[in-house]
């Protein structure tokens, strides 16, 4: 959903109707990039960003990007588009098959970038967000005995609904999630990661011996806030490496003290089950824009600054990871809070995760809008 302006209205928007089947349109290299020496438009406000008019000149390694790499990205987008992009979707999906250069004048020629500046003073922060992949089994065991649950009966009649310790140590809280067990995992920090990122994959052994892969997506949350365990450690002063590798090493370390530390963040995450065909497994799990994620081109935003499905180019200099490059707003998250704040979406599994959790680095990001 397109959501509204808080200041001035959003530049002028191209028409919602899509071209007439009987036009013919030119091919995509007879399109001459836009001139760089044009009339930029005023700034605007939306949400806690302005918007400042920007030439391509201005946006980092614009140039060399492989812009293919992200047009299946672009083309998801155009399954659920916002009002502002939809009359472009038929050029973006006839471009699929066009030439890094076609693309990169036609960009150039139908966009105009905005750079992102926040309202109020606040740090410019990329991070990672993943998809995990875990081993699971339909029957508890002493191996495997962490449940990942659907949502309960009466979620939405108690809100918010019991917090992480009360869901251990309360029984009408363990009553209620009774029967509720969608599947079961070894790890109760895996388990935790899985409800940071909100969805993941199984690998999951049947009670009479079949393995078959699912993907479980979010399907609501207890609604208490989410409170960083990376934080909590700092805050003990128990590490100075707040990654996820560092909270996992410390748990190795600590088992003790195990408890406490998943109790800290009271916020629990359900989940509901999907089948996972070969198709749907080439892409991640559907966004806040409700398309599926593509590895290294979907990023979650905060929405009031930038609606979904929106092409930005994003700019972070590192240091684990140099990135300058076409992406696209899919998904948003409770920790997106800022006007230049993004989670840069890696992919599935150990490899994902392992970067995903270690990212952590300065951004700068450009709204490519209709012109």
């Amino acid at each position: 959903m397109l959501a509204a302006c808080t200041s001035v209205p959003l530049p002028p928007q191209p028409p919602l109707q899509a071209p007439s089947p009987a036009v013919v349109t030119p091919p995509a290299a007879a399109v001459p990039a836009a001139p760089e020496d044009g009339v930029l438009p005023a700034p605007l406000v939306r949400g806690k960003a302005r918007w400042v008019p920007a030439r391509w000149s201005e946006l980092p390694g614009f140039a060399q990007d492989a812009l293919h790499e992200a047009w299946n990205a672009w083309i998801r987008s155009c399954e659920r588009p916002a009002p502002a992009h939809a009359a472009l979707c038929p050029e973006v999906r006839r471009l699929s098959i066009a030439s890094a250069e076609e693309q990169r004048a036609w960009i150039q020629q139908r966009l105009q970038p905005w750079r992102i500046e926040p309202l109020a003073p606040e740090d410019s922060l990329l991070t990672g967000y993943y998809e995990p992949m875990l081993e699971a089994a339909r029957v508890p065991s002493g191996a495997q005995a962490v449940p990942l649950y659907a949502p309960p009966a009466d979620l939405a009649r108690r809100r918010p609904w019991y917090t992480r310790q009360e869901i251990d140590t309360l029984p009408p809280a363990r009553a209620a999630l009774r029967g509720r067990e969608i599947a079961y995992v070894a790890d109760p920090l895996d388990a935790l990661a899985l409800q940071i990122q909100g969805s993941g994959r199984l690998r999951v052994t049947e009670a009479d011996g079949r393995v078959s892969v699912v993907r479980l997506a979010f399907a609501g949350s207890n609604e208490q806030p989410y409170r960083s365990v990376g934080a909590w450690l700092l805050q003990q002063g128990a590490l100075r490496d707040a990654s996820w590798p560092g909270i996992k090493a410390w748990a190795r370390a600590n088992p003790q003290r195990l408890q406490e530390l998943l109790w800290s963040n009271p916020r629990v995450v359900f989940f509901r089950e999907e089948p996972l065909s070969d198709f749907d497994a080439a892409f991640g799990p559907r966004g806040a824009q409700g398309v599926p994620l593509t590895p290294g081109r979907s990023i979650a935003i905060e929405k009031d600054s930038v609606p979904y499905g929106t092409p930005m180019w994003l700019s972070s200099p590192g240091p684990l990871l140099p990135l300058n490059r076409l992406v696209f707003a899919q998904d948003t998250g409770s920790a997106i809070v800022g006007a230049v704040r993004a989670d840069y979406f890696t992919g599935w599994g150990a490899e994902a995760g392992e970067v995903a959790g270690r990212l952590k680095q300065p951004l700068a990001l450009w709204v490519l809008w209709p012109r």
